[in-house]
């Protein structure tokens, strides 16, 4: 659990509802379901038109990773990487078989594969990479869909306030009504604001810093299974692959 993501997002509501209330504001005047359905149900229906089904599904599954961050573990990757080295230069590339299976990274478990079939190392590069790219571009699309989201929802939000609006002048003969009307059309704006800021933008910036993590996770191994094919010496696969943790 992403603790700052959390806690981020609580003190974010807080401030606001905080603010409402020190103004003298009632809470309950933002709870619009009306204006909720038409910036929530505009923005996804936007993004959907935008975006094909397989990118879209990725991104909304995605979005869990900003409170449930994916596990990495690039350090103890490097040492594994490292042993499998010098495993290969003792007992030889065959002797990584075995490792195959204590692998759960499907990534890692294809690259020791390519290793243990005999490829050399640029052809152990050109796969893997071909691999990186395609996640790469599924995951940058995909993390782009929260970003659309945040382009459309304030838009959306105007159109909603613009039919509040519509509706209050409907009233005008009743002009006790006319002032709680146009506030509640203007919450349509709040919500279309305030997803933007607060849920859709957020969410995509965490989810690129995410993705950027696994890139260069998997980088690293590219590099070190790449320098176990080439037989390099133990040591400098370790002190080239502890650059990557940074």
């Amino acid at each position: 659990m992403d603790i700052l993501s959390l806690f981020g997002l609580v003190v974010a509501v807080a401030g606001i509802l905080g603010g409402q209330f020190l103004e003298g504001g009632e809470i309950d005047v933002l709870l619009q379901l009306a204006a909720f359905l038409i910036v929530f149900g505009g923005t996804m229906g936007a993004v959907m038109v935008q975006h094909p089904l397989k990118i879209f599904l990725n991104g909304v599954k995605m979005a869990k990773w900003v409170f449930v961050t994916p596990r990495t573990e690039a350090q103890q990757l490097t040492y594994r990487l490292t042993a499998w080295g010098n495993a290969a230069r003792k007992d030889g590339i065959l002797s990584l078989e075995s490792q195959i299976k204590t692998v759960n990274d499907p990534f890692v478990q294809k690259g020791l594969q390519l290793l243990v079939d005999g490829h050399s190392a640029e052809k152990v590069r050109e796969v893997l990479e071909i691999d990186l790219n395609t996640y790469e571009t599924l995951h940058w699309q995909s993390a782009r869909v929260w970003e659309a989201a945040a382009g459309y929802s304030p838009t959306i939000g105007i159109l909603g306030a613009v039919l509040g609006l519509v509706h209050v002048m409907q009233s005008l003969g009743e002009p006790s009504k006319l002032g709680a009307g146009i506030a509640v059309a203007f919450i349509a704006t709040i919500y279309g604001v305030g997803f933007a800021n607060l849920v859709f933008l957020p969410i995509s910036g965490k989810l690129k810093i995410l993705i950027q993590r696994e890139v260069n996770k998997r980088e690293m191994v590219i590099d070190g299974l790449c320098m176990i094919a080439n037989a390099e010496n133990p040591h400098y696969i370790e002190n080239k692959l502890r650059g990557y943790l940074g």
